[in-house]
């Protein structure tokens, strides 16, 4: 479990630092605060220094053909803050088990480039040699507890993408989830996983917080695809898919959680899809499917009702499942990220500021 995190030169982010992080974390903040940002921070350093990492198209957003290739490698410059790649990038972090983690992305080695100064003599024209970053090429550099453990790059060249990369064992495995990603042939497999274990019904009983006459789920490939059926008393099973967004936000979710045993899972507009009526329940789904999988979240929104029922069924003893059941106190952080002059600041409220700003209506979206 990720305890804090400092981040420097990464899109928006000049400097941020997350001093606390819960066992479910929740990122508010206007748009163009870096919330997605941080989430694609966090992916890249579950890495452990994979250069591939850097061009999933869930971080290289849009800037990346049809064959995940990134179009052009100035592209790459867009991970870097003010698009300056003098400045190398540092993803640090404490890891409760695994300790202090750095990753430091940065341009190729320096190459020497001639350039020539026209002159009004009869000499002819004088050169300079300086000396650049190769902005075609990323070098990744991964240290734990101050030794350096992996070095990787990724080139494009003219016959293609040339990767380096380290071999080495995942310390932690993350799921990114952006906005209406995934596929239900993913969806089928996962699931498939999650039976062969004997735990289908955590996910059945996920999705019954919105179908309540949803009575059993599986996995086939009767339609020619894989894909998520759900019984709900009709003459035929249905397809998730067409049971609605929700559901299918929900199953993926879940899905996401019950697949990255002890890693991170990283939702970005975790609430879209969701009625505010369910979102309380849904929470009380999150934290015991994280819980049982020893699962960090982190989730962005833009909805106060999103926060509300998060507190409620998270923090406030009136509306969560209580002690009996697991629930912590300190399980659940929201973290606020404001641009103060020309800075983006992480401001985590407290247990009693959350309650305190709820009640006033005060905003912390």
């Amino acid at each position: 479990m990720l305890e804090r995190m400092a981040i420097k030169n990464f899109r928006v982010f000049r400097e941020l630092n997350v001093e606390k992080l819960g066992s479910i974390n929740l990122f508010t903040g206007r748009n163009n605060t870096g919330k997605t940002t941080l989430l694609e921070a966090m992916f890249l350093l579950s890495g452990a220094g994979n250069p591939e990492m850097a061009i999933n198209a869930n971080v290289l957003r849009g800037s990346v053909n049809g064959n995940g290739v990134p179009a052009a490698a100035p592209l790459w410059k867009e991970l870097f803050a003010n698009l300056d790649v003098s400045k190398a990038i540092t993803l640090a972090a404490t890891h409760r088990s695994l300790g202090e983690l750095l990753l430091k992305v940065e341009p190729g080695p320096l190459q020497e480039v001639t350039s020539i100064t026209p002159t009004n003599g009869n000499e002819g024209p004088p050169s300079a040699t300086t000396n650049l970053p190769d902005e075609r090429s990323l070098s990744f550099s991964f240290s734990r507890q101050g030794e350096q453990v992996t070095q990787g790059s990724i080139r494009l060249s003219g016959s293609g993408l040339e990767v380096s990369r380290p071999m080495v064992d995942v310390l932690f495995p993350a799921t990114i989830l952006v906005s209406r990603s995934g596929s239900a042939q993913e969806d089928a497999r996962h699931l498939g996983r999650l039976r062969r274990k004997k735990r289908g019904d955590l996910l059945l009983e996920a999705l019954r917080i919105v179908e309540r006459n949803l009575q059993s789920i599986e996995d086939n490939s009767a339609s020619g695809t894989p894909m998520i059926w759900g019984d709900v008393g009709l003459p035929e099973l249905v397809p998730l898919p067409v049971m609605g967004e929700g559901m299918t936000r929900i199953a993926r979710i879940v899905l996401a959680i019950s697949s990255t045993p002890n890693g991170l899972v990283l939702v970005d507009e975790i609430e879209n899809g969701l009625h505010h009526s369910v979102l309380k329940e849904f929470w009380r789904v999150v934290e015991a499917a994280a819980r049982q999988f020893d699962v960090q979240v982190f989730a962005t929104t833009h909805s106060f009702e999103c926060v509300q029922a998060a507190h409620q069924a998270l923090v406030d003893p009136e509306g969560a499942t209580g002690a009996s059941e697991g629930v912590r106190n300190d399980a659940f952080c929201l973290h606020r990220l404001e641009l103060l002059d020309d800075e983006v600041r992480c401001i985590t409220y407290s247990a009693d500021a959350i309650a305190g700003a709820i009640e006033h209506s005060l905003e912390v979206r």
